[in-house]
């Protein structure tokens, strides 16, 4: 009895550790949300797009943010179940200038009877072109298939697609959204005007403040992890040295951290500013070198899970980057 009793846990105690780590694998980088029934679906491609969806969707929409909570967007691509979520749901909203490079293969697969309604939130955007290049770019795991398609990614390899850094750029993205829910649920169009202006207003607040405080600080020089400030730049009068390109994958090279250096020295620069869901080994490193301190200024692509247990949201983000570019700044 005791070696069968034995030869039960050989084969039972693997078997479950199995099904164990099955669980825990499939609950990693799925989507937040599922669809549901009675409410409008959208699907966000990324974080900004989701929250500010949520935002305006109230009560009359479920709100499902395809990259996972700790993921940044820039090398993620869809599994087979937020394909099925994007197929299934009312609206499909995502930000195009190149940052996904898996929509227009995902969108050119749908069924040709689809409902889907498709909003490219940067649409209508005045776009900056990217100073990089090296090689790098945010469509470099796009599936393209055919020559419309790789025009299409060549165009945009040459594009900043962080325009939602800019609270000006994302009151016309809050409102190209505002415009397709009701056109989608036209009966519940005054509560999509009602919680749009109420968003409105917050970021007509936060631009006001970030014109007062940063306009009023000697300094306007930053160094970022990689160049994705071009937007907030522009809007406030900074300039970013980056030092990575468009993607956070890009490395910099020998000639690049030299020009890093020599921008810190020559602008008497106190921090190097880095971000949380990428390394923060080299800008922690070349802040050791150039004897500078670190903080954080947060491209807003996706939440930690802390951020998220915290209730943290877009405006709560671009707040905190606020207080810590006039920390750096004075």
């Amino acid at each position: 009895m005791l070696f069968v009793s034995r030869v039960k846990k050989a084969i039972l105690l693997p078997a479950l550790f199995l099904i164990i780590v099955s669980l825990v694998l499939s609950g990693c980088g799925q989507s937040q949300g599922s669809l549901v029934s009675g409410k409008i679906n959208v699907v966000a491609s990324f974080y900004p797009l989701y929250d500010f969806t949520k935002k305006i969707g109230g009560d009359h929409v479920n709100a499902i943010n395809l990259v996972p909570t700790g993921v940044e967007p820039h090398d993620w691509s869809p599994k087979g179940r937020d394909i099925q979520n994007i197929t299934k749901a009312e609206m499909f909203v995502y930000l195009g200038a190149g940052l996904e490079g898996w929509v227009d293969h995902t969108l050119s697969s749908l069924p040709k009877d689809s409902k889907l309604t498709v909003l490219e939130a940067s649409k209508g955007l005045e776009l900056l072109e990217s100073t990089e290049d090296d090689g790098h770019d945010h469509e470099h795991k796009a599936d393209q298939k055919d020559d419309k398609n790789k025009a299409k990614a060549q165009d945009e390899h040459h594009l900043d697609p962080h325009v939602w850094l800019s609270p000006v750029n994302a009151k016309k993205m809050a409102a190209a959204i505002k415009d397709q829910l009701i056109q989608i649920d036209a009966a519940h169009k005054s509560d999509y005007e009602a919680n749009y202006a109420k968003f409105a207003g917050q970021l007509d607040d936060l631009n006001g403040k970030f014109k007062q405080k940063l306009s009023s600080l000697p300094k306007k020089e930053i160094v970022v992890t990689h160049q994705s400030f071009g937007y907030l730049a522009k809007e406030y009068g900074l300039k970013q040295m980056p030092i990575m390109g468009l993607s956070p994958d890009a490395e910099p090279t020998a000639q690049d951290l030299k020009d890093i250096n020599a921008f810190i020295r020559d602008n008497n620069v106190k921090y190097i500013f880095f971000e949380e869901l990428v390394s923060d080994k080299l800008a922690k490193t070349l802040a050791k070198d150039a004897k500078v301190d670190t903080l954080v200024l947060n491209p807003i692509e996706g939440l930690t899970e802390e951020q998220v247990k915290a209730g943290a949201d877009y405006i709560t983000l671009m707040e905190s980057n606020l207080n810590n570019l006039i920390k750096a700044l004075q």
